[in-house]
């Protein structure tokens, strides 16, 4: 039995755990397919007025990508189209979901997962957050989906450092960069959260719902056409993109060289 994601629910609450603390949460395909059906669930749970979702433990919210599966899971242009597409769902589903959603952060928020609590409408950290997507490191391109939640947290100057530059930010410097909504003491972020939480129940869930999807739709791009759909997986048949990711499980420093 697959016990990665855990759901509890505190009266009209629910709280969703990627429970996977020594990987530092971070997750294999079927992991984020598990997250995005768990998601759906409790979104159509009618008693139910707030999704938070957090990571097992102190050290990391999500780490993203279970790098170790990349070989089984990402090796070819096929595996990253149908593993992208398990990780689209998870980010769709917190996006998307009936509730409004507030991703609890301790410790590392990296890669998808940052791109997951960027999906979330409140993101409530305590000071040990630590945030990037270093995707540059293993030759990753974001998908559009992903690149315009990220603009539209930070801003286009704030997202070419975070990608271009792959440092890690700290929880202060997060705030300032508009990628949390705010910080609260280590032992007072459990109830930080709940407060949050039980402020967003209290009200109205239709005039919830309503301001989410309007300023979805302020927000939201023009289409893309098929052939930009298509290039986002183009990393995947780089050299560069093999050179990432396997001298990151060899321990290696990668050797980048333009192919």
């Amino acid at each position: 039995m697959n016990n990665t994601i855990l759901v509890e629910r505190h009266n009209n609450i629910a709280f969703i755990t990627l429970n996977r603390p020594e990987k530092r949460n971070a997750l294999r395909q079927i992991d984020w397919i598990l997250l995005a059906n768990t998601i759906d669930k409790v979104s159509h749970e009618e008693e139910l007025r707030c999704l938070v979702i957090r990571g097992a433990g102190d050290a990391a919210f999500c780490a993203g990508a279970d790098i170790s599966g990349f070989e089984e899971e990402r090796s070819s242009r096929e595996k990253v189209k149908a593993y992208e597409e398990a990780t689209g769902k998870a980010f769709s589903a917190a996006y998307e979901c009936r509730l409004p959603v507030i991703a609890m952060i301790n410790g590392f928020c990296l890669g998808g997962g940052l791109e997951l609590a960027l999906a979330c409408d409140l993101r409530i950290s305590s000071p040990s957050g630590r945030f990037g997507i270093p995707a540059k490191n293993v030759g990753l391109f974001l998908s559009y989906g992903l690149l315009e939640l990220l603009v539209d947290a930070v801003g286009k100057p704030t997202a070419f450092e975070i990608l271009l530059e792959g440092r890690i930010h700290s929880a202060e410097e997060a705030k300032c960069n508009k990628l949390i909504t705010r910080i609260a003491d280590q032992d007072k972020l459990l109830e930080e959260v709940m407060t949050s939480a039980k402020r967003i129940a209290a009200g109205a869930p239709l005039a919830a719902r309503w301001h989410r999807r309007a300023i979805r739709r302020l927000v939201q791009r023009s289409s893309y056409t098929s052939d930009e759909l298509e290039a986002q997986y183009d990393y995947a048949d780089s050299d560069d993109y093999k050179e990432g990711y396997q001298a990151f499980l060899n321990g290696k420093k990668p050797v980048f060289t333009g192919q």
